[in-house]
């Protein structure tokens, strides 16, 4: 079985994370001839004080901003 991971920040609403999954799923169908319940697909949320580009936690790069 695939699975896509995906790995985001916090603030997407249930609605826009069904969205995702389901148009990850269709993609990965239609590319590859796959079946639907055979696609797994997990979304985490990390916090922006977890999560640095470049040596800076995102929280700290949206404080100065």
């Amino acid at each position: 079985m695939p699975l896509i991971q995906v790995k985001q920040t916090p603030g997407k609403t249930a609605e826009e994370k069904s969205e995702l999954v389901r148009e990850l799923t269709d993609a990965y169908v239609r590319v590859t001839g796959g079946k639907p319940e055979g696609v797994w697909v997990t979304v985490e949320e990390i916090a922006t004080d977890s999560w640095a580009v470049g040596g800076d936690t995102l929280a700290a790069r949206a404080a100065r901003s």
